[in-house]
């Protein structure tokens, strides 16, 4: 990537953070923020089943929220994927958006995987009907729009994702620290409490996002 390359990247970049902080709390960012809650919810069944468990519930509800009820598995694992997860499937799409030609095949990809994981794990009509239907609207923006349009889609997608997760992690861990979240469940099982989970959690998202940013665009100081 040339000079004038990742300059007018970091550019368009800054634009898009921009635009999504202006309209977070938005109708236009609604299915969005379904999407990071849906990769979140996939990133605990998927650790799951890696660490030899079994998904019992993966659910989406319309309120941006959900759920995964699992067996087995390595619980610290499990606990921990869910948000460092949907950071890690944030910054794997932007950087592919951001470095590659193959926007269209990654799109593609991403669709098939939406659908792929409702159909294997979905388990309430809401997350049936999200996953497919966002599947297949990827698989047709692939097939039918232009590089430069599923370039731009990705990048929001990306985007959003990354930046959803330290404002997610801050409100549910260290805002509102009494709920039942991931951090909470994670110090009843191994001590600590939940605003020292949501911490470490919430700078190591920013750590990553930053030095992917860096990386991505060679930034230096």
């Amino acid at each position: 990537m040339s000079k004038s390359d990742r300059t007018a990247n970091l550019a368009i970049t800054i634009a898009l953070v921009v635009a999504i902080f202006f309209l977070w709390n938005t109708v236009f960012l609604y299915p969005l923020k379904l999407l990071v809650v849906f990769f979140h919810e996939s990133s605990h069944a998927i650790a799951t089943i890696l660490t030899g468990g079994n998904v019992i519930a993966f659910e989406v509800v319309p309120q941006a929220g959900g759920h995964v009820i699992s067996a087995g598995g390595n619980r610290f694992i499990t606990l921990t994927s869910g948000y460092l997860g949907s950071l890690l499937w944030g910054i794997l799409i932007f950087s592919m958006a951001v470095s590659s030609k193959l926007d269209r095949a990654v799109m593609a990809v991403l669709g098939s995987l939406l659908i792929a994981i409702t159909l294997l794990l979905g388990s309430n009509t809401f997350v049936l009907l999200f996953g497919i239907s966002t599947g297949i609207t990827m698989l047709l923006s692939a097939k039918f729009l232009t590089a430069k349009v599923n370039d731009f889609l990705l990048r929001i997608i990306g985007l959003t994702s990354m930046l959803y997760v330290p404002l997610d992690i801050y409100s549910d861990t260290i805002a509102r620290s009494h709920l039942r979240s991931d951090a909470y469940m994670l110090a009843e099982e191994f001590g600590g409490t939940t605003i020292i989970w949501g911490g470490v959690w919430l700078v190591i998202s920013v750590i990553f996002i930053a030095f992917s940013l860096r990386q991505l665009f060679k930034l230096r100081s």
